[in-house]
């Protein structure tokens, strides 16, 4: 089906819902570089104005890659659900948009319909937004999830601890570890990217985090973020594994780049659940993604970057993570080209996947050769925090010594807790406070307080 729309004496013709989508888009660098991006403002106006009108039912009936041959466009209409959708299926995108940002949509509604919209619709209608609008709309979604403590309640947002080490050495992560968990951070993970898929090390590095988890009984979880194979052959080598890892995208030739199926999620999700390692919840699958990995492995079939991101989220879905994040710089200026476009993916981003009931996190990042810079960060992290993020990274001084990329660091999280009141996962702030790093407020306490756990977490670990 073909859409049309006229600006003055100019007519735009659409060829079909996959290029109005496109056409749609806020400008970035990488449709641009798929060559299916505008060739005007104006041309961009007729085609929000034109996807304005078209009915919701239409992303049913109009699969943007075909049914037969995508594995995840099976996912999305095999599941979608028709009772969920029938309180919007009267809609258009633009009365979608109006509906979602009215004062009498609540989370109540937004949850009630989780389970009848489909990626290419929240994509759809997150075209029309404003920034506010999507952060208006995603704070009203809150998605919780629970393995060892509890991650997305309103007014709280967790940090993933990421101490990598460009040679998984383990007294340098066991070192930056500990100057994270002083900062107040790690609820919602330690997580780990190893250097090398090697098995040995890998174990290695789950278990000295699960020995320095029991020793000091800290309520989080731990993660080696390696292939899903290697994580599924470290479970059979009896490795204290937590959340299970896996970088996803949202068609199946991008999926089978990264060397994995929905089968084979099955599989990983199967053998964690039944390792049963989780204390308040069995949440345990933990998804990255990010805008441009499927135009990177030639594998986006003419459709936008965002669409396809979004389509990722209805993968993690199927799998009940515990954590979702957009790793929303990481792939470079051929796809995110600036800060502005870096910020608009990152708040679309956390819209779609909340809108899809995805505990949506955010790797707030750029690389050294996009046009960016940490003040674009910080502006990313305000606005993230402000609309509800789940969770963000605390990487030591916010520069990844092993990824060689800029992200957030612990100062950032205590910045954005403190300016927003945001507080961390109930558990693990009960335990901080015990251990005296925390006051009854969140605030950290004097070094002099934390000192004696340092001190015997260094002995421990014999770190210097």
């Amino acid at each position: 089906m073909s859409y049309t729309e006229s600006i003055g004496s100019r007519t735009y013709r659409f060829a079909d819902l996959k290029t109005l989508l496109a056409k749609a888009s806020p400008q970035r660098s990488g449709d641009q570089l798929a060559s299916i991006a505008t060739a005007s403002e104006e041309e961009r106006v007729a085609a929000k104005m034109a996807l304005a009108e078209v009915p919701l039912r239409t992303f049913l009936n109009e699969p943007l890659i075909p049914y037969e041959t995508d594995e995840v466009t099976r996912l999305i209409i095999d599941d979608h659900s028709p009772a969920a959708f029938a309180e919007i299926s009267h809609l258009t995108v633009g009365d979608f948009r109006n509906w979602l940002l009215s004062t009498t949509t609540d989370t109540d509604a937004l949850t009630r319909i989780t389970e009848g919209l489909t990626p290419e619709m929240v994509a759809a209608v997150s075209k029309l937004m404003r920034n506010q609008d999507l952060i208006t709309a995603a704070r009203k979604r809150p998605v919780i999830t629970r393995f060892r403590n509890t991650v997305g309640l309103p007014g709280r947002m967790s940090v993933r601890l990421q101490p990598n080490h460009p040679t998984d050495d383990v007294k340098g992560i066991a070192a930056s570890m500990l100057d994270g968990l002083m900062y107040g951070c790690g609820d919602a993970l330690i997580g780990i990217n190893p250097a090398s898929d090697n098995l040995a090390a890998i174990t290695k590095l789950l278990q000295m985090i699960d020995d320095f988890r029991q020793r000091y009984q800290v309520p989080t979880q731990s993660c080696v973020l390696t292939h899903v194979t290697s994580t599924i052959a470290a479970m059979e080598k009896g490795a204290p594994v937590d959340l299970v890892f896996q970088s996803i995208a949202g068609t199946e030739k991008a999926n089978a780049s990264f060397g994995i199926s929905l089968a084979l999620l099955q599989e990983a999700y199967e053998a964690g659940l039944s390792l049963q390692r989780g204390t308040v919840g069995s949440n345990l699958m933990y998804f990255e993604t990010g805008q441009g990995s499927a135009l990177s492995a030639d594998a986006h079939f003419g459709v936008d970057q965002q669409t396809c991101e979004a389509r990722a989220y209805a993968v993690a879905r199927k799998f009940k993570p515990f954590l979702v994040n957009t790793v929303v710089g990481f792939i470079g200026p051929e796809y995110l080209y600036d800060g502005k476009q870096i910020t608009r993916a990152g708040l679309e981003d956390h819209f779609c996947g909340k809108l899809l009931g995805v505990p949506m996190g955010c790797d707030i990042c750029y690389t050294n050769h996009a046009e960016a810079d940490q003040d674009d960060m910080d502006n990313l992290l305000t606005l993230l925090g402000v609309a509800g993020i789940n969770f963000i990274m605390g990487v030591p001084g916010a520069d990844d010594v092993m990824l060689n990329y800029q992200s957030t660091s612990f100062h950032d999280a205590l910045y954005v807790r403190d300016v927003l009141g945001l507080r961390r996962a109930p558990e693990f702030e009960e335990w901080l406070e015990s251990m005296q790093i925390i006051d009854a407020r969140g605030a950290l306490i004097g070094a002099s307080a934390r000192q004696p756990l340092l001190e015997s977490a260094r002995d421990w670990m014999g770190i210097a």
